[in-house]
C-alpha cells in the first residue's frame, strides 16, 4: 500500500495526539461548498510508535501528490478525456482509493434513503465510520424518506476515508427505471457537477448500477465514458475503481473504443 504525505488512515491515530476536536460541516444542497479540516498532519517532532506503520506502508513524497499523481496503490489504464483531464480505469478497493486528501472524492453508489445498504454502499459506510451516517441523516429529505433522488447527487466528509469527502448518488434499477439510460447519465453529470462545485480535482466512481440493480455491464460502461466526456473538464483526473474482472474488461472495452483516436 502507498500513501502520499500524512493522508493513510494509520497516521490519522497522530492527529488524536494533536488535537481532540474536531469539526465537520453537512451539505444538503448540489451547489454548497465546504472543505475538510486537515486533522492528519502529523508535526515533524511527533514520534510516532512503530506499531502504527506495517511493512507494507511505502511514502510517497508530497512532490507527487502536489503534482497530481494518484497516490493509492493502482495500475491503471489512462485514456485522455480531455486537454486537461484523464480517465484512468483500475482495479481496487473504492474505499482505498485517495490522491491528496484534500481535493478528492469517491463516490458512493447510495439509495434514495442515503443511509447505507449493501455492496460498495455498505463497504463506503463502514470504512467512513458512523459519522458518515449521521452526516446522510441531515441531509433535508426531497420527500418523506428520500434524500437523493435518482439521478442526483449530495455530498458529505470522508471522515475516516482516505479521501476529502464523499459524492453520494443513487443509480436507475435497470428492469423498474423508465429511461434508465437517462437516469444514470444524470448520476455521473450531477456527481460530476457536485464535484466542480465543491472544488473536487480528483475523483472516483464506482461501477454504478451494475450490481443488484442489474444494469448490463457492456451498456452501464458505453454510458458512463460517454458522459465523462462531454462533461468531466475541470477534473483532474477521473477514476473507475472496479471489483469484477467482467467490469473491468467492460470499462476498458468502451473507453478503447470512445477515447481512443
Amino acid at each position: 500500500m502507498i500513501c502520499g504525505g500524512y493522508s493513510h488512515p494509520i497516521l490519522r491515530k497522530a492527529s488524536v495526539l494533536i488535537s481532540k476536536s474536531r469539526t465537520q460541516s453537512y451539505c444538503t444542497v448540489i451547489s454548497s461548498s465546504y472543505s475538510k479540516p486537515r486533522t492528519n498532519v502529523a508535526p515533524r517532532h511527533l514520534k510516532l510508535p512503530s506499531s502504527w506503520f506495517p511493512s507494507s506502508v511505502i511514502f510517497m513524497s508530497s512532490t507527487s501528490a502536489a503534482a497530481g499523481m494518484s497516490t493509492a496503490s493502482f495500475d491503471g489504464n489512462r485514456f485522455q478525456l480531455s486537454p486537461s483531464s484523464v480517465l484512468k480505469i483500475e482495479k481496487g478497493d473504492i474505499t482505498q482509493w485517495f490522491v491528496d486528501g484534500s481535493s478528492d472524492a469517491i463516490v458512493n453508489p447510495a439509495n434514495e434513503r442515503m443511509l447505507g445498504g449493501g455492496g460498495a454502499d455498505g463497504a463506503i459506510h463502514r470504512a467512513a465510520g458512523p459519522e458518515l451516517k449521521e452526516a446522510c441523516y441531515k441531509v433535508l429529505e426531497v420527500r418523506p424518506g428520500i434524500r437523493c433522488p435518482t439521478g442526483e447527487a449530495r455530498i458529505t466528509p470522508g471522515f475516516k476515508l482516505p479521501v476529502s469527502h464523499v459524492i453520494h448518488t443513487v443509480g436507475p434499477i435497470y428492469d423498474v427505471d423508465p429511461n434508465p439510460k437517462a437516469s444514470l447519465t444524470n448520476t455521473y453529470r450531477n456527481s460530476l457537477v457536485v464535484a466542480k462545485d465543491n472544488k473536487i480535482q480528483y475523483i472516483a466512481f464506482p461501477a454504478i448500477s451494475c450490481g443488484v440493480y442489474g444494469y448490463p455491464y457492456e451498456e452501464a460502461a458505453s454510458v458512463a465514458i460517454s458522459t465523462l466526456k462531454e462533461f468531466a473538464d475541470g477534473i483532474k483526473e477521473v477514476h473507475f475503481v472496479l471489483f469484477s474482472d467482467d467490469i473491468y474488461e467492460a470499462w476498458l472495452k468502451a473507453a478503447k473504443e470512445l477515447l481512443q483516436v
